[in-house]
């Protein structure tokens, strides 16, 4: 093996360009080539590269989102555009692909290994919905955001004896909306993996009310309702002043966590061990604290990761 690639795919995350950056170092230390493709599989197809070296992913590290760019390609999904990225593939002289990506981009990447290229993948999503892998890259990052978006919130809350409901990402994963009300103290945290009961949570507002507890956090994920037709419900049923906050994209950038730093580094070099060790469509992740592969073929027909169950027994124990 003599020249590898790598690149970024569909939605970014903080610890994308540090786990590009664990890559080329790696490689290079491997005697390796590294080249970087541009804006994902659309810049594949279309030919956007560059050679990457140590000056490349220098001050990298601590940057959010990707300088390598990233883009939805549904090109992908049709031959057409499968073969016109292995032509450009073959064209470098790649000999192995890194992906760095949630589930759409391990979709594209079997479909490589398919074609004969040897892939490693990287997950990295912060809905932390990928299966064979204890935490996705950039999820902890994703975490710190929404902690301390609510955290600030909360002191507007108790000034003005408010209810705040707080939507997050997550698609149809609750991980997000879930482990930040744990975190952050909030009253609900509505997730599509469990039913809510909004009569019953606008009665506990209301006792909370009588009590002198005037101010709520509602934390709900973007799968289990919107905030706005939730906050608009709530006053209708029971008069409080209800506000909304979505936090949208702002959940995904900044600079990544120590933890997230940690796992980029651990990922990116292992992501060019299993090159060398002659690993072909296989999907990283981390498994009780250690590195474990997956086939890509097992990771797209597995489905979404199911959200550990003991959380949501935290969560209610607490009185989430």
């Amino acid at each position: 093996m003599k020249r590898i690639a790598v690149l970024t795919s569909g939605g970014d995350c903080s610890g994308m360009n540090a786990a590009i950056r664990a890559v080329v170092r790696a490689g290079l230390s491997s005697q390796l080539e590294v080249i970087g493709i541009q804006k994902g599989y659309q810049g594949l197809i279309e030919r956007h590269y560059e050679q990457l070296t140590t000056k490349s992913v220098s001050s990298m590290l601590q940057r959010g989102g990707t300088f390598l760019q990233s883009a939805r390609c549904p090109a992908m999904l049709e031959e057409a555009g499968q073969r016109q990225a292995m032509d450009t593939l073959r064209e470098l002289k790649i000999d192995g692909l890194v992906v760095i990506g949630g589930d759409g981009s391990l979709r594209g990447a079997l479909s490589l290994n398919r074609r004969g290229i040897p892939v490693v993948a990287i997950p990295a999503s912060i809905d932390n919905d990928i299966p064979f892998t204890d935490m996705s890259l950039g999820v902890d990052t994703a975490l710190n955001n929404i902690i301390h978006a609510v955290d600030n919130l909360k002191d507007t809350a108790s000034s003005h004896d408010r209810t705040f409901v707080v939507e997050t990402m997550g698609r149809n994963c609750g991980y997000l909306a879930l482990v930040a009300g744990i975190a952050c103290g909030a009253e609900y945290a509505l997730i599509p993996e469990a039913p809510h009961n909004l009569d019953r949570i606008c009665e506990h507002l209301l006792q909370r009310f009588r009590e002198g507890r005037d101010n709520s956090i509602i934390m709900v994920a973007e799968g289990a309702g919107k905030a706005a037709d939730i906050a608009a419900q709530i006053k209708d049923r029971i008069g409080f002043e209800t506000r909304i906050m979505v936090l949208g994209h702002y959940q995904r950038g900044g600079s990544p966590s120590s933890f997230d730093r940690l796992l980029a580094a651990r990922f990116g070099v292992a992501a060019v061990e299993a090159l060398l060790a002659g690993a072909t469509g296989t999907m990283l992740g981390l498994a009780c604290g250690a590195m474990v592969q997956t086939a890509l073929e097992q990771v797209n027909t597995h489905g979404t990761r199911p959200i550990d169950t003991t959380l949501m027994t935290l969560a209610g124990t607490l009185g989430i």
